[in-house]
């Protein structure tokens, strides 16, 4: 099974078909799609300037959306890169039972679906690096009251999400599957009972 790196080689081969390039760049998704495939593939498309079934779109926008993709992903396996040297440092100084980031960084590891869109026609409209670094500082922070991607504080729980966890607090206007470790306990339970969080 060809790797992210080489499946990118081939959206960039101008001597590949066309549709062959437009393939790749799908199963690119298999390997890191961060609102999940059919989501990451709608705001690709969006941002690139070509439809979601359009079979043989313009090889520059092809490009470009590859290139998105990429530097959303050069973001989150720096994250990980630090995540692994933490847990490294906290396990030889003793530290061995994991806090509730890294139960959430364990269900996204590689990257898939850390920003969980449901809807995949409902994702946030920003480049999805900066999506990410969004995700990132505020993993790296005291969980707050409001959507870490797009700062809204409408937040609604939501079940039978086709992702695992299933359930949880999903933002209304940017559509992401908020991480639970972000959120203050008070926000979750808020969220939790139905009615849209209000900032007090």
């Amino acid at each position: 099974m060809a790797g992210f790196r080489s499946l990118a080689r081939q959206v960039r081969d101008p001597d590949c078909d066309l549709a062959l390039r437009r393939y790749s760049l799908r199963k690119c998704l298999e390997k890191f799609a961060p609102y999940g495939h059919r989501a990451t593939w709608d705001h690709l498309c969006s941002r690139a300037g070509f439809g979601s079934e359009d079979r043989s779109p313009d090889p520059a926008r092809l490009v470009a959306a590859l290139e998105e993709l990429e530097e959303a992903r050069s973001v989150w396996l720096a994250y990980e890169t630090d995540f692994t040297e933490r847990r490294r440092k906290e396990k030889h100084d003793g530290l061995r039972r994991p806090g509730t980031v890294d139960d959430w960084h364990r269900l996204t590891w590689g990257g898939f679906g850390v920003a969980w869109c449901d809807d995949p026609r409902v994702h946030p409209g920003e480049p999805l690096a900066e999506v990410l670094r969004r995700l990132i500082a505020a993993l790296k922070r005291e969980p707050g009251a409001s959507c870490p991607v797009c700062g809204a504080d409408r937040l609604v729980w939501r079940y039978g999400l086709d992702h695992e966890p299933s359930s949880g607090p999903v933002c209304t206007d940017c559509g992401i599957l908020v991480p639970r470790p972000v959120l203050t306990p008070q926000t979750l339970e808020y969220a939790r009972r139905g009615g849209l969080l209000m900032s007090a």
